[in-house]
């Protein structure tokens, strides 16, 4: 009998342990104001062992968003939860709504944005995990850097932007 095929085994104990993490819904965002322009961290590289990385994006109308880029060691997943978020998909600009899905893999070219008048509303899936977080906060110091150290963050971010 053939059986489907399933990663390798992590955990090796013969009982099963307490270890999930719950966040409420009300709790504050990590970066931004709540309603505004904010980045939730629903569960980090560190929470997931590095399995992956989810975050919970509010964008306040207008927002606009990262120009087209591709990342090489990480995929990336967008899901919209409320709004209309225009993603690129390599090809062209979809205006994406609520329950709309878009999966980009590693080396695919992507941005997203919220050019609407009405704030927006998505989920953002990196797999494998990585420390975006540390990203996602350095994002402000750049309008202070320099060509050179913009390019050596974005390079250790794993973000290539192209023109």
């Amino acid at each position: 009998m053939s059986y489907p095929e399933y990663p390798e085994q992590v955990y090796h104990r013969d009982e099963g342990e307490v270890s999930a993490v719950f966040r409420t819904v009300d709790t504050p965002p990590e970066l931004g104001v709540a309603g505004g322009d904010a980045m939730h961290y629903l569960a980090t590289k560190a929470t997931t062992k590095g399995e992956f990385g989810l975050y919970r994006v509010e964008m306040s109308p207008k927002a606009g968003g990262p120009k087209t880029h591709f990342h090489k060691t990480i995929s990336e997943s967008f899901f919209v939860l409320d709004g209309t978020v225009r993603l690129f998909n390599g090809v062209e600009w979809i205006d994406a709504r609520k329950g709309d899905f878009l999966y980009v893999p590693q080396g695919g070219l992507h941005a997203f944005r919220n050019d609407s008048d009405a704030p927006a509303e998505m989920l953002m899936l990196f797999a494998p995990g990585a420390p975006r977080e540390e990203y996602f906060e350095g994002l402000a110091a750049l309008a202070d850097a320099t060509d050179e150290e913009r390019t050596e963050f974005f390079v250790r971010h794993d973000s290539y932007f192209v023109e």
